[in-house]
């Protein structure tokens, strides 16, 4: 007879055990799937995001700064440490206690919230029905009024470069290197590329980094693209635009390594690498998750189609995170996955997908919400911007650590906030001070009244507010006409 349950959610990632969580909470029997096995063949929660993704990937850069700041900066800071060594072992092994914990959490807080964790792959084969394979290979059936896929994403494979875990890695692989590559070539300029070359470019590898696109970083304003790519450059990351790879050959024996084949404007062009990472984007992980019975409506990339509200065309069937359209980030799924929840107890709880922050977590850090410069002139939109950079900041002076600006952008008539640019230290934190405010329908004066702490890294957010209508006070201010 099948397991009878409120709500079954596949997937724990992110999106999937906010949901589940959420969902127990508000007093729903509630079981969750995840077929993700550790290097013991465990099950473990948290997805791709806490497995290898953004939390390992998070625990490397961290390592590599920390080395970085102590074989090139501590002296600056009158800190003599001698010879500085690398144990790449050692790192990896830290990662792996850093994913540990926060896997072992999800385990943790699943017991303390009364949801049942299921091992095995989980299946949509009638509009209530989920069918769980076992890694034994023995099935077994789920029943649940309402089910949530939150199957989560892959890397994306091309047929130039086919991975093989080994020579050519995807993301998962890099995180796995058991020394320093001499020569690592990157295919892809995007986050996962710009993230993973910073960890390896740090503890010494020569990093190239290939990208299709002729424009680096199109998400993001020029300006600020602009100023990230010097930044980036200047630490080692050499990143060749308008670089579309057409074949690679991994070589044998004292070959070893990998050449890889692009054309960019001058034709046809050849490069040698000793690891070479494939990061060109993800696709959604809903192959085989939905029996084509059910009759479930999926776009043509595999995106299941759902409404505002992560319904989709099967009353009872939801899905969220990187299953659906919109940005693969990990915190748009789990306030998709608390917000199905809510709506399953008739709450209206809105996700406002205006308001999601980006996030590249180099060194410096990119971050941005809302509109940019170029968003808003292609709109028609006018619109006022005020910039503030770190480099006369006294908080960031005292951290040695003066790269970047704040650009805050505001309506012209209303001085509703519109947007907001920063590249520099801590800038994921100090954005998020701009999407609260954009939350609320702050006003750009609002920020400008706002007392904020001396010194600190958040002034550069008040000092922007005050530029935009030119009252800065700790820069020269343009003219206003």
């Amino acid at each position: 007879m099948a397991k009878q349950f409120d709500v079954v959610v596949i997937g724990s990632g992110p999106a999937g055990y906010h949901a589940a969580i959420r969902c127990a909470q508000l007093g729903f029997n509630t079981a969750c799937v995840e077929k993700w096995l550790n290097k013991e063949d465990k099950t473990v929660y948290g997805g791709t995001c806490l497995n290898v993704g953004c939390i390992p990937s998070k625990a490397l850069l961290d390592s590599s700064h920390k080395y970085l700041e102590a074989q090139k900066h501590f002296a600056d800071h009158g800190i003599k440490t001698g010879k500085v060594e690398l144990d790449v072992p050692t790192m990896i092994a830290r990662k792996e206690k850093v994913v540990g914990q926060l896997t072992q959490g999800v385990a943790g807080l699943f017991k303390s919230n009364k949801v049942e964790g299921i091992a095995g792959t989980g299946k949509v084969i009638a509009k209530n029905k989920v069918e769980v394979t076992g890694h034994d290979g023995k099935t077994e059936e789920l029943e649940a009024k309402n089910i949530i896929i939150a199957a989560g994403s892959v890397p994306i494979d091309i047929p130039p470069a086919p991975v093989d875990q080994d020579t050519i890695v995807d993301s998962t692989g890099a995180l796995e290197f058991s020394e320093v590559p001499k020569k690592l070539g990157i295919i892809g300029a995007g986050v996962i590329g710009l993230e993973l070359g910073s960890v390896w470019a740090r503890l010494g590898s020569e990093v190239t980094i290939l990208e299709a696109l002729d424009d680096f970083l199109p998400a993001v304003d020029r300006h600020t693209a602009k100023e990230a790519l010097k930044i980036f450059s200047k630490q080692g990351l050499d990143i060749k635009l308008g670089s579309k790879v057409t074949g690679s050959k991994v070589g044998k024996g004292a070959k070893k390594g990998v050449t890889v084949e692009y054309t960019d404007k001058d034709g046809e062009q050849k490069a040698q690498f000793d690891k070479l990472i494939v990061c060109v984007g993800r696709k959604p992980a809903t192959a085989n998750v939905i029996d084509d019975s059910v009759g479930l409506e999926l776009d043509q990339r595999g995106f299941v189609k759902v409404d505002d509200n992560c319904k989709t065309n099967i009353d009872g069937i939801y899905a969220i995170g990187d299953a659906v359209r919109g940005p693969m980030l990990a915190h748009k799924g789990m306030e998709e996955g608390v917000m199905v929840a809510e709506r399953l107890v008739d709450k209206k709880v809105q996700v406002n997908y205006d308001l999601v922050p980006s996030v590249i977590y180099t060194h410096p850090e990119v971050a941005w919400i809302g509109k940019n410069e170029d968003q808003l002139k292609e709109e028609g939109v006018e619109y006022n911007a005020g910039q503030f950079p770190f480099v006369v900041s006294g908080r960031a002076l005292a951290a040695a650590d003066t790269d970047g600006f704040v650009k805050l952008l505001a309506d012209a008539k209303t001085d509703r906030v519109l947007g907001c640019q920063i590249i520099g230290p801590s800038a994921a934190d100090l954005l998020q001070i701009v999407a609260v405010a954009m939350e609320f329908s702050t006003s750009a004066e609002d920020l400008a009244l706002t007392m904020f702490a001396h010194p600190s890294l958040s002034e550069a957010v008040h000092e922007a507010s005050l530029a935009l209508h030119g009252h800065a006070i700790h820069i020269a201010n343009r003219k206003r006409r």
